[in-house]
């Protein structure tokens, strides 16, 4: 009687949020940008500017009207230089994934989950998602591992996930309004098109940050972006038998 393995892949995402405070001082009246900068928001005043020690850091402006904090209940003013320098954001928590069904030993298959978050920033710049795993390969059992996927259309991502019979490799795919273009595809290919076709665009996650998902200030409603995680065993793959862990850290900040 044959006996029959069976690998139970649980994957657990954990959570880091960044909050940014930036200050600029201008000295006239119009916002700025080029390729290489942008001033967010400007300053008419007579005086004022930056001075420094060994011991302070002081940033100060004289002769502004209009100043100071104002709200009501749909909107908050903070006026003045340097006041509406300060910016939200907030992220939702990942709940934790169990990736389902346990795969067979003796004939591999396919195993999925996802998890999902919603960016909030009133940033006039927006903000940026990304993810890293805390190890590599990202998908560990003590001294045992899966690989992490790797695309054959590298540096993009592969339209399909593609598991040959040798293969054992955990990969991820995110979706969302915001996902960025290396996500996006044509129906075909990833890093080309403006489509965001479902559980399309795989890759190997990396201990090293990847962006994810970029947009634009989104207050009050917010933007999701799920991320998909498959593993994927071949018949001939040999994976030892047990349960698999995976870390991972999506970090969201204001621009």
């Amino acid at each position: 009687m044959g006996v029959r393995s069976f690998y139970k892949l649980f994957l657990h995402s954990s959570l880091l949020t960044v909050l940014v405070v930036s200050c600029l001082a201008v000295s006239t009246a119009q916002v700025r940008t080029s390729p290489s900068y942008q001033l967010q928001s400007d300053s008419i005043n007579f005086t004022g500017g930056l001075s420094t020690s060994s011991s302070y850091r002081l940033e100060s402006t004289a002769g502004e009207v209009a100043t100071g904090e104002a709200t009501s209940t749909t909107y908050s003013l903070r006026a003045g230089y340097q006041q509406m320098q300060e910016v939200f954001l907030s992220m939702t928590a990942a709940p934790n994934v169990t990736m389902s069904p346990a795969l067979g030993g003796l004939t591999g298959g396919t195993a999925n989950g996802s998890t999902s978050v919603v960016v909030l920033t009133d940033s006039p710049s927006g903000y940026q998602l990304t993810i890293a795993a805390d190890g590599t390969p990202a998908l560990q059992k003590g001294v045992d591992a899966i690989a992490d996927y790797v695309s054959g259309a590298a540096p993009n991502a592969d339209f399909s996930f593609v598991t040959n019979g040798s293969d054992a490799h955990f990969g991820f795919s995110p979706e969302g309004s915001d996902v960025v273009t290396r996500f996006r595809d044509n129906g075909a290919l990833c890093g080309v098109g403006s489509l965001d076709t479902s559980l399309a665009c795989w890759d190997g996650l990396s201990t090293t940050d990847i962006l994810i998902s970029q947009g634009v200030a989104n207050q009050p409603d917010g933007a999701t972006t799920t991320v998909n995680f498959r593993v994927g065993i071949g018949s001939a793959a040999g994976v030892i038998a047990g349960t698999y862990v995976a870390t991972t850290t999506l970090t969201a900040i204001p621009l």
